[in-house]
């Protein structure tokens, strides 16, 4: 024994044992008298505590995890520094006389025993809150003694034992005095565990007996039995941001992380779905963003839920300024987005902004509850431990009712209310503006000021962000009204209808993320479900008298009807809760799903939108939103998607005239708080996304039912008239830029661009924007055969083309005219409608034969086959075609109005082409407005823009008209302003103009002006060593959707400049350092190639940029993915080097021509004809320039009248 003793000090190697959760020498050895319940296992965990925190157990600690001081096994390694570790001899067994090696560590937390060193999971976990007192007990011994247990260790050496008892007692009298001041701050509770997600017994693979299980938070905790898990002293704990759930079979399931696979059994089917819906959310949560809230626990008050006490909480109400746990977060939902609007501090990140993370440090939850809690009578107030029902009551209580509020002395007092509010907005004092808003004070009320209408513009005009960061967020927020006590539970001020049906349905756990992939019939459980007294109630079978779950029906936001064959089961249903979850439901009967669909409908949507129940709908639910009139508060109204329209009922009961989504001019994802806009001509929709989950659901069927979805014209995106917006892209384009081509249709474009124009323009039109010099005409036109060629049931549709083609045979030229609109009334409206648009179009480019080459013979030859589809062999083809132009205006009804703007239109074109330059005009040019300095009406200039002219072209043909002599050190520059963005950016002098008139948007402009920095510039590149620039700068990224949003403020970025790359560092690189750091010594964070970035001086005023010296930066790849972010220099003089530095490695070094004078001799004069012409600008996207040809088609005189 002495010799075995002996190599056990020297570090023998012991028999390995793998996966030993509790090793057979370990089992019961700190437990003589172990429960039945018990099981046996030790193993090696990593980081924080087993426990899920004990209130004593990690006061004032991160909520997290004990790093160890060993190679970096595990991921989450890093939180708690280790404070000691090494070899001890513990105590042996019950029975054994040998000392066992174990590896020791202690951190601030906890004091955990190993196997080895390298082992990931502890066998034996202590609280260092639980350890009362350490001693010497001889022999190199020293013990530990807990609340319930001792445990004796042995060093090598006196010293070793004293230092280790030494660290131990002052780790130990620290965490003590933490704990006493974190129980003076917190509410008193029943039990000595914060409440767990998810706790009970679980069978582990391999062993005999059952172990407590707990989720909590982002981890999951395993004891030997509960006593040890309200003593908090575990075995150990599994982070879930490395884990992954499955299910195994009908109670098994399987974690597994990278070191283990935890194999357990739960006693019933229904037990394990509500733990694999546990461990589930666990990861959820361990893999999301812990650094707001962080920041937000920094205040002491925000560390513990405001309304029951629980620490940690990771939810917040952001208009009520509260931070609160994940059970009060559920019932505040309940409360309805009037009363508080939920986000989560770890998830929702692109709500917190810089603002609004500085809101909540400056209020607290103290700050909040001497207003709300004011009057909590001890019998009435809640702790972590009260059940679901206790906190909706003490909740409505003091939100919905106001119950315990502070009441302000000028409560009922409207007029002085809204007075005190516009007084207190100006100040610093929050807690008055909380006082008074929820006292009855209007947010948008009416403060007698003209420049400053609303409080919230007296705010921002005194500077009072964070006054204006809470007026904002409290909007639409309702005052506490004692009167809606009745109401307690629901949302509505009229009883919904009583339905009742009952059945078997197929059931998968609920879940908390959208469905992303296919469900297998195995994933799918049998269940008895029945609906009644408004839930929806599912058994584990028919017999049971006890629920497994309900659903609320005034809890439903959406139901989903998927398409057959979804998943495993061949029909299934979605339903969308309040608390964002997400239950699938299944039938093998399509007429049985339906049923159950109808009935559930009809229990939960307001009998203000019945009308809706009658749609056979894909999509059905209440969202919030703003339109018409009403766009200064959003209100709830009932949608419902059938194919590819949305019905809406606002919440009068008021039908609105559906929204065709195809025929949408824009469809976008815009805001900080997640707003899907639809525009169609006459009106524009904002739908809020009040809930993350079914909003993302709504997003998602609205872009698909919104977008092309077949190869047969009705199924394309339209436009008001019902073309195709591919046609209508295509036609528009070649009229702009290639009726003057030569052999326009009849030569071929690149096959490999026509096929990829072709996808873009098929899977969203919208988003596609043809660029001269980017897009050739040929490609264009090639484009739009082909559509036609590839179409499913063709223009002519397969029933009614040979009758097309027989009418040819007619002689009587009236007679075939007469069958010609007869086959034209009978084709579909979106056929017919593109026919005309295509033959007005072929029309109009017979016009422009003599340029062109393409008579109408030509035409036919082209697209009497591809209208077709046939091999070209058949002549009566092209001869439908050659009638159908010829005979255009007969045919299609033509009348004389419309004519004359026809032709007007044509004779302007081609007296346009008159009027310039002879030789010099090529198809394409465009006439655009250019300002002088400032825009105003005196300083436009309207200038014909040839594909050739240059920034350096333009900014002399404008000081020309105007008569102004550049002097020497004028550097007069051409801008590109965009007024949205509050931003400007000076045009390099070689740069091509035409090509950014086809991307300016109506809220962008041309202005001629002196580029007063170019000289500092200048002498700045002239002076510097080297083409790199690196340094500090501030940084913030505008992401779109989905999304989506900003990202929170202004961060300290490091970033590296080159020929070729802008290079972005989150961490401080050495600033020490005279040239820039090697780059591949760190790899940057996020890296951009310079060529593809457009850099535009100006931050708009709305992000509230730290310093007045920014610059905006657009970035798109080849794949027209955009980005936009902003940047801020501390310096005027760092903004001009870096902007310089810019400009010089985007175009080659050259900022300014070295021979300005020759380039202005050199430049061709503008035709003397031109001078006196009241010329319409045409700029913009192709739909603006449209509607500028429109604009002189109906008044060409107004054109032409001095040429």
């Amino acid at each position: 024994m002495a010799k075995e003793d002996t190599e056990l000090r020297m570090g023998r190697p012991r028999s390995v044992r793998f996966n030993s959760l509790f090793s057979e020498d370990e089992f019961g050895e700190d437990q003589p008298s172990a429960s039945p319940a018990s099981g046996g296992s030790s193993w090696s965990d990593r980081e924080p505590s087993l426990h899920p925190p004990a209130p004593d157990a990690f006061p004032g600690s991160s909520p997290g995890t004990l790093g160890d001081s060993m190679e970096d096994t595990s991921a989450t390694s890093l939180l708690s520094p280790t404070i000691r570790e090494g070899w001890l001899d513990k105590n042996p067994p019950q029975g054994s006389y040998i000392y066992q090696r174990r590896w020791v560590k202690l951190d601030p937390d906890y004091l955990r025993y190993f196997d080895s060193e390298k082992d990931t999971y502890s066998k034996r976990l202590i609280p260092v809150s639980s350890i009362s007192r350490v001693s010497s007990v001889g022999d190199q011994k020293f013990e530990v003694v807990t609340n319930n247990r001792n445990f004796v260790f042995r060093a090598e050496n006196d010293a070793d034992r004293n230092e280790w008892i030494r660290t131990l007692q002052q780790i130990a009298e620290e965490r003590k005095g933490k704990a006493a001041v974190r129980t003076s701050m917190s509410l008193a509770t029943d039990s000595a565990t914060e409440p767990a997600d998810k706790s009970g017994f679980l069978e582990l693979r391999g062993f005999k007996h059952k172990l407590f299980v707990v989720v909590a938070g982002d981890k999951v905790f395993l004891y030997k039995n509960a006593e040890d898990y309200r003593l908090g002293i575990g075995i150990t704990y599994i982070e879930m941001n490395v884990g992954n759930v499955k299910e195994v079979d009908r109670r098994s399931f399987d974690l597994t992380t990278p070191y283990r696979i935890f194999s357990f059994s739960a006693d019933s089917e229904h037990e394990k779905e509500e733990w694999v819906e546990a461990m589930q959310q666990s990861i959820t949560e361990a893999l999301s963003n812990s650094e707001v809230a962080e920041r937000i626990w920094a205040v002491d008050s925000n560390r513990f839920c405001a309304d029951c006490g629980s620490p940690k909480p990771d939810w917040a109400s952001i208009n009520l300024c509260v931070v609160i746990c994940k059970r009060c977060a559920g019932e505040h939902r309940g409360l309805g987005p009037g009363i508080t609007k939920v986000r989560s501090l770890k998830m929702d990140r692109k709500v917190w902004t810089e603002e609004l993370i500085e809101l909540f440090q400056r209020f607290g939850n103290i700050m909040a509850n001497q207003f709300w809690a004011a009057n909590v009578p001890p019998s009435e107030a809640i702790s972590p431990t009260s059940g679901s029902q206790e906190r909706r009551r003490f909740l409505t209580a003091k939100y919905r009712e106001g119950k315990y509020r502070h009441y302000h002395p000028l409560f009922g007092n409207q007029e002085e209310l809204d007075r005190a509010l516009c007084a207190a907005v100006t100040t610093s004092d929050l807690a008055e503006t909380q006082a008074l808003l929820f006292c009855g004070a209007s947010v948008s009320c009416d403060t007698g000021d003209p420049q400053c209408p609303t409080p919230l513009a007296l705010a921002e005009r005194s500077g009072q962000r964070l006054q204006m960061e809470f007026l904002l967020h409290n909007k639409t927020s309702e005052p506490p009204r004692l009167e809606m006590v009745c109401s307690e539970e629901k949302h509505y001020s009229v009883h919904l209808p009583s339905i009742t049906h009952n059945g078997f349905l197929y059931k998968t756990p609920s879940m908390v993320k959208p469905i992303s992939e296919r469900k297998g019939p195995e994933e799918f459980s049998r269940r008895w479900c029945t609906l009644q007294d408004g839930v929806l109630s599912y058994y584990e079978n028919d017999r049971n008298t006890v629920p497994n779950g309900e659903i609320r029906v005034e809890e439903i936001v959406c139901l989903v009807n998927n398409p057959l064959h979804a998943h495993g089961i061949e029909s299934t249903f979605e339903v969308y809760t309040e608390a964002d979850r997400l239950y699938l439901f299944g039938l093998e009967s399509p007429a049985s799903a339906r049923e159950w669909l109808k009935s559930i409908a009809k229990s939960f949507v307001h009998p203000c939108a019945e009308e809706l129940l009658a749609l056979d709908f894909e999509r059905l639910g209440r969202l919030h939103y703003k339109g018409g009139l009403t766009l200064e508060r959003a209100q709830e109204g009932w949608f419902a998607l059938v194919g590819s329209t949305l019905h809406i009922c606002s919440e009068d009961g008021r039908r609105q005239e559906p929204l065709q989504l195809r025929k949408l001019q824009e469809l976008s994802i815009q805001g900080d708080h997640e707003v899907l806009v639809l525009v169609e001509r006459r009106r524009t929709l904002y739908i809020q996304g009040e809930r993350k989950l079914d909003f993302l659901g709504w997003v998602h069927a609205i872009q698909k039912a919104a977008s092309s979805s077949g190869d047969t014209l009705s199924e394309q995106q339209l436009t008001e008239s019902d073309v195709p917006l591919l046609v209508d892209r295509c036609i528009d384009y070649i009229t702009q830029c290639g009726l003057t081509s030569e052999g326009i249709y009849r030569k071929s474009g690149q096959n490999s661009k026509t096929t990829s124009l072709l996808e873009a323009l098929q899977r969203d039109a919208r988003c596609v924007c043809l660029k001269e010099g980017e897009h050739h005409v040929d490609d264009v036109a090639n484009t739009l055969k082909r559509f036609f060629r590839d179409l499913g049931d063709g223009l002519f549709t397969r029933r009614w083309a040979p009758n097309w083609l027989w009418a040819t045979a007619l002689e009587d030229e009236g007679a075939k005219v007469g069958e010609y609109r007869q086959l034209l009334a009978a084709l579909p409206p979106v056929n017919r409608a593109t026919l005309k648009a295509l033959i007005n179009h072929l029309f109009r480019v017979q016009c422009f034969s003599g340029e062109n080459q393409m008579n109408t013979h030509n035409l036919a030859i082209v697209f009497g086959p591809t209208l077709f589809q046939t091999d070209g062999k058949d002549y009566k083809a092209g001869r439908v075609v050659e009638d159908l132009i010829s005979h255009y205006v007969e045919i299609f009804n033509v009348n004389d109005q419309e004519m004359k703007k026809q032709q007007d239109e044509i004779t302007a074109i081609m007296k346009m082409r008159e009027a310039s330059s002879s030789g010099t005009q090529q198809a394409g040019d465009f006439i655009c407005t250019v300002y002088l300095e400032e825009k105003k009406t005196e300083t436009e200039q309207h200038v014909k823009i040839p594909a050739t002219m240059t920034a350096e072209e333009l900014t002399f043909e404008i000081l020309d008209r105007r008569k102004i002599v550049m002097k020497e050190k004028d550097y007069w520059s051409c801008f590109e302003v965009n007024e949205r963005e509050e931003a400007e950016r000076p045009l390099h002098y070689s740069e091509k103009v035409l090509p950014i008139l086809h991307c300016l948007g109506t809220e962008s402009y041309l202005v001629v002006k002196k580029q007063m920095s170019m000289e500092n510039m200048l002498l700045y590149l002239a002076s510097r060593v080297g083409d790199c620039k690196h340094g500090m700068m501030k940084f913030r990224e505008e992401r779109n959707l989905l999304g989506l949003g900003l990202s929170t403020g202004f961060h300290d970025r490091y970033f590296i400049l080159n020929h070729s790359w802008l290079r972005l560092y989150k961490e401080v690189r050495s600033l020490r350092q005279r040239s820039p750091p090697l780059e591949s010594s760190h790899k940057p964070e996020k890296e951009w190639p310079v060529r593809n970035l457009k850099v535009y001086l100006g931050v708009k005023k709305k992000l509230r940029p730290p310093t007045c010296w920014g610059f905006t930066v657009f970035y798109e790849n080849e794949k027209h993915e955009k980005q936009q972010w902003y940047l801020c220099c501390d310096t005027q003089a760092d903004l001009r080097e870096w902007f310089a530095t810019f400009l010089q490695v985007q175009n080659g070094g050259a900022l300014w021509p070295s021979e300005r004078r020759r380039a202005r001799v050199a430049r061709p004069q503008q035709d003397a004809r031109l001078g006196n012409i009241s010329l319409i600008p045409l700029r913009g996207n192709e739909s603006e320039m449209r509607n500028s040809v429109a604009a002189f088609a109906t008044d060409p005189l107004t054109l032409l009248r001095n040429v």
